[in-house]
């Protein structure tokens, strides 16, 4: 599934937002199998954090001029967050850039394998609760629902996940859509 999985995201062209007036920015979408169900990490970020307060998302930040790429931002935030060490990222691939509604940041979305168990670090500064959900109650018909949100005065198509009482939306339901229709097409695969 790993290697199937990395052929899928590495074989695909990727779409790619190029807008000066917006932020760059990336996330790691960590992934890991447990007793052979794939598990999705996310965050919930606290209210002290600039923007994004209280929202659940992936691990990731700000492009800084130290990065040389957005994949190295990815990396760095995901450990600045919740302590994900280099050397125990398996990079599968990258997805489509994503655009922020609500604030001004240009995403690029990175997924990578972690083992499992992994002892977490997390940063409590920016990282309320870590939440660790299984792609199978993600891909339930009763979890994943479509939305429309508003950017640059145009609706556009969206998602929200539902997840034990939790609200899964924004750039962070659209990265997850994607990425669950390449996880999809990777288990009809096999």
């Amino acid at each position: 599934m790993k290697e199937r999985l990395r052929q899928l995201l590495n074989h695909r062209e990727k779409l790619c937002v190029v807008d000066s007036d917006r932020v760059s920015s990336a996330v790691l979408l960590p992934l890991y199998n447990r007793q052979g169900q794939y598990h999705i990490v996310f965050i919930k970020r606290t209210e002290t954090v600039k923007e994004h307060k209280g929202q659940i998302s992936f691990p990731g930040g700000t492009y800084e001029e130290t990065d040389s790429t957005c994949l190295e931002t990815a990396l760095r935030e995901s450990y600045e967050e919740i302590g994900l060490h280099l050397e125990d990222i398996d990079v599968l691939g990258e997805l489509d850039d994503e655009v922020t509604t609500t604030s001004n940041y240009i995403v690029s979305p990175f997924v990578g394998m972690i083992p499992w168990p992994y002892r977490f670090q997390t940063n409590e500064y920016e990282v309320n609760e870590i939440i660790e959900v299984p792609i199978h109650a993600l891909l339930d018909k009763d979890c994943h629902q479509p939305d429309t949100e508003i950017l640059n005065g145009q609706v556009i198509e969206s998602y929200v996940f539902h997840y034990q009482g939790r609200i899964i939306w924004g750039a962070t339901a659209r990265i997850l859509n994607r990425f669950l229709d390449i996880f999809t097409q990777a288990i009809q695969d096999i």
